[in-house]
């Protein structure tokens, strides 16, 4: 622990420096009712910068229109820039850095809300949507991987520190990890050697065009999940040779370590309370109804407790050099500081800024008695909030 740095501290990440060793992590914000940045949304990210963070992610930008999980959502084109802009020079003013979450939601994207076909390794069916995703072709693989490097470009010209590439949650790359989702007989399927190939092609072509912009101006990160929480989806054996490799190409600047699952298991990344009677008000019939009868079987509930994901990031720690992201029950100093012994260089926070923005502040003005706690209760409550604005029902945060 004497050797551990303090999380308060600066630190650098890859070409950029952040003012200490937090990020708030990728939680979509319902924000922008038209596909762009709204007044709204800089609302939420300003808050969360004046409240100390080191670095606020902005989720959910998705690199095509059909790659969003529903329409309403950002997708990184011209049209966006000018918003992003307004978005980073507020985030900025506060003084903290900003990264764009960058993906493709792959078998998770709704293809009726979207108006955009969508995609996943084999032909899957997407009960949200009621309409099959497609079978993605090799051309429809190489169009997402330049997207990806376009989506990056974007995000420089629009003033951001940093992209967090989203290889997690079974969406588009992750999908291809999956040996439960990937089906396929070709060269992307079978052996993890062949499904790693879209997330890797991914990873490389964005460090590509960061470096063909000159001397790197930003930060690429990635998250990647750790374990589907899944029977015979992805383990942490095979993540973790991912994560070697992903290392080897040396196409990121850290990390970001998650798990669960968008499609089959989504209560494995968050622990605590299963709202099934919220999700299901928050659907349309049939959905609500569906929900309804089977939602506990869908949204399995798994106890909370502090870092929860910390015993399994220890193997990646262990066995990897660069710099990683721990995500999972951080809250409170206490947490902070056992990440920091841990190893890792950067901690990951999500619905305790939902609750509290200005919680880092606090936290930072209590000093060594460590008495603040979050507000957070893990009700989980503010998930289902993504489909109108997401904030905590708790607190009302952020406002």
């Amino acid at each position: 622990m004497n050797n551990a740095p303090d999380v308060f501290s600066p630190a650098k990440l890859g070409p950029i420096t952040l003012r200490n060793r937090t990020i708030k992590s990728a939680t979509f914000e319902a924000r922008t009712p038209d596909d762009v940045v709204s007044d709204d949304l800089i609302a939420f990210h300003r808050a969360i910068a004046a409240g100390g963070i080191g670095m606020t992610t902005v989720a959910y930008t998705a690199v095509s229109q059909g790659g969003r999980t529903n329409g309403g959502q950002i997708w990184m084109r011209p049209e966006a820039v000018p918003g992003l802009r307004r978005l980073a020079d507020a985030v900025h003013a506060e003084g903290a850095a900003i990264s764009a979450q960058i993906g493709h939601a792959g078998p998770v994207a709704n293809a009726r809300s979207n108006k955009a076909a969508a995609l996943a390794p084999v032909r899957f069916f997407n009960p949200l949507s009621m309409k099959f995703a497609k079978h993605a072709t090799r051309d429809d693989i190489n169009n997402v991987i330049a997207a990806h490097a376009s989506a990056a470009r974007f995000a420089i010209d629009s003033g951001f520190d940093a992209v967090e590439i989203h290889l997690g949650h079974n969406y588009l790359a992750s999908s291809f990890l999956s040996p439960m989702i990937n089906r396929r007989t070709d060269e992307f399927g079978g052996t993890l050697e062949n499904r790693a190939k879209v997330a890797r092609g991914i990873v490389m072509a964005v460090r590509r065009e960061v470096e063909r912009l000159g001397p790197a101006p930003i930060a690429v990160t990635a998250k990647l999940n750790m374990a589907d929480g899944v029977r015979g989806s992805i383990q942490i054996e095979e993540s973790l040779q991912t994560a070697k490799w992903l290392e080897e190409d040396g196409g990121l600047d850290a990390i970001e370590l998650t798990a669960g699952s968008s499609l089959l298991n989504p209560m494995y990344l968050f622990r605590g309370d299963a709202p099934v009677k919220e999700f299901a008000a928050a659907q349309k019939w049939p959905l609500n109804w569906g929900m309804r009868m089977t939602g506990k079987k869908f949204m399995r509930e798994y106890p909370y407790r502090e870092t929860y994901l910390l015993r399994d990031a220890e193997q990646f720690r262990k066995e990897l050099t660069m710099p990683l992201i721990l995500l999972g029950g951080i809250t409170n100093r206490e947490s902070m500081d056992r990440a920091m012994a841990e190893g890792f260089e950067f901690v990951a926070m999500g619905r305790a800024l939902l609750a509290e923005p200005d919680l880092l502040n606090r936290i930072q003005a209590d000093g060594d008695a460590h008495s603040v706690k979050s507000l957070c209760t893990h009700c989980n409550k503010c998930m289902p909030t993504i489909y109108s604005r997401t904030l905590c029902v708790v607190t009302g945060g952020p406002a």
